[in-house]
């Protein structure tokens, strides 16, 4: 009974970090028509989109409890992590969500290896957490830098 209401509680953290991001996807037939062509992704933006459908899919093993699935994917993201197109910004702060990131991986692979799902799923909420705090420093980054001072690792 434990691990059901852990995994609606992980179920229901996810939909609420990740819905939102998969609605705003669509758009209306009407409104398609007057947007202009969207701009080709960066070599950062497809990184992310890698990164998110791994963390959905590390999710779904931990729902299942197909603890397989979960170290591919955990892999996978650890992967992403270490490529140069990773790191976004030369920041403390930024090293500090990347190392956050790494460190719930890190975890949950611990996990994965005693077959402890309580605990893979506590280090997937503790990666997510990770995500969110690193995309709320970089949103910030841009709005108080102008475009010119961003300064990316892939320039």
């Amino acid at each position: 009974m434990r691990r059901f209401v852990l995994v609606v509680v992980v179920t229901t953290f996810a939909v609420a970090i990740f819905g939102p991001i998969l609605r705003s996807r669509g758009v209306e037939p009407q409104q398609k028509a007057q947007e202009p062509q969207p701009r080709p992704k960066s070599d950062v933006e497809k990184l992310m989109a890698k990164k998110l459908e791994h963390a959905q899919k590390v999710l779904e093993g931990i729902a299942l409890n197909d603890f397989d699935g979960i170290k591919n994917h955990v892999r996978e993201l650890s992967t992403i992590s270490k490529t140069v197109e990773f790191k976004v910004f030369k920041t403390p702060q930024y090293e500090l969500h990347a190392n956050e990131f790494r460190r719930a991986l890190d975890d949950m692979q611990h996990a994965v290896k005693d077959r402890n799902i309580d605990a893979a799923a506590l280090s997937y909420v503790d990666m997510t957490l990770a995500c969110v705090r690193c995309h709320k420093h970089v949103r910030e980054i841009r709005v108080t830098r102008g475009p010119g001072e961003i300064r990316s690792l892939t320039e």
